[in-house]
C-alpha cells in the first residue's frame, strides 16, 4: 500500500477489487476544506472511465506490472494470438483486453502487453497510429473532391472510417487508434 500522493499518471492500482489505470490525478485544496486528489481512472476489466475523490492521506494498492513487446500473428476465434519477440512463446489475448482499437490491428503489428504480478494481462497498448489501405469507398466526382465533406471508407482490417472526399480505393491512410479518426494520406 502506498499513499495516493506517490501515485502518478499511468500507474495501475487495485481499487474496489479491480485494476484501474490512472488517466489523470489532480491535487486540490478548496478554501478552508481538506486537500484531496481528484482521479480519473479507467477500469481495465470493463473499460469504463471512473472519477473518484481520494483524501490526501488515503492509501491505495499499487499493482506491480511488467511490460513486454509482442507481435500480433493472427485471430483465433474471439482471441488474438500474440508472440513474444524474445522467446517466440505464443499467448492468446481476449478481445476485451484490446478494446475498440482491435479493429485497426493487422498482422505483424508490434504491441505492448502489460502483465500484473500474478501473470494476468491488464492491458494491451497498440501503436498510436497505424497505416492501412482503403479497400472500399465510393468514387468521388470532380465536384466532390473540391468540397470539404467526408465519406465512409472500409480499410484492410474491415473497420469503417470517415475520410475526406479525395481519398480513393487503394490509398494508404494513417489512423489514430485511440479515436479511430483519419489523420492523413500516406504517400508511398
Amino acid at each position: 500500500m502506498v499513499s495516493i500522493s506517490n501515485v502518478s499518471r499511468g500507474s495501475i492500482i487495485r481499487w474496489k477489487g479491480e485494476p484501474h489505470s490512472i488517466e489523470s490525478l489532480t491535487h486540490r485544496t478548496p478554501g478552508n476544506l481538506r486537500a484531496f486528489y481528484q482521479a480519473n481512472m479507467k477500469n481495465l476489466k470493463t473499460g469504463r472511465n471512473v472519477e473518484y475523490r481520494f483524501s490526501a492521506s488515503e492509501q491505495v494498492d499499487l499493482i506491480i506490472t511488467e511490460r513486454k513487446k509482442y507481435q500480433y500473428l493472427y485471430r483465433d476465434g474471439s482471441d488474438y494470438v500474440m508472440m513474444d519477440i524474445d522467446t517466440f512463446d505464443q499467448i492468446h489475448v481476449p478481445e476485451v483486453a484490446l478494446g475498440s482499437a482491435a479493429r485497426f490491428i493487422k498482422e505483424e503489428v508490434m504491441v505492448d502487453i502489460v502483465f500484473a504480478d500474478d501473470g494476468s494481462i491488464l492491458e494491451v497498448e497498440l501503436p498510436t497510429f497505424v497505416e492501412l489501405e482503403v479497400i472500399e469507398t465510393s468514387p468521388a466526382s470532380k465536384d466532390d473532391r473540391a468540397t470539404s465533406g467526408t465519406k465512409p471508407a472500409v480499410v484492410e482490417t474491415g473497420a469503417e472510417v470517415s475520410v475526406p472526399m479525395f481519398i480513393q480505393t487503394g490509398s494508404v491512410i494513417r489512423i489514430d487508434t485511440r479515436s479511430g479518426e483519419y489523420m492523413e494520406r500516406v504517400k508511398k
